[in-house]
């Protein structure tokens, strides 16, 4: 399954101790907030910010 290859790609990354901040990027309705929701089981704390959103967005003008 396409999306067990994806978690398990994410485990690695998780369990990497030089890991850097995950984007996950990609086309709209191809399921990047499900493996986000399926990933976050593996973690007690997460923080999930949707960049499409305005409200979610950083200004980085000044």
């Amino acid at each position: 399954m396409f999306r067990r290859d994806i978690i398990d790609e994410l485990i690695k990354w998780k369990n990497n101790p030089e890991r850097k901040p995950l984007l996950l990027r990609g086309a709209r309705q191809v399921g990047k907030t499900t493996v986000v929701n399926m990933f976050s089981e593996h973690y007690e704390q997460y923080i999930y910010l949707n960049l499409e959103q305005a409200d979610n967005s950083l200004d980085f003008t000044d």
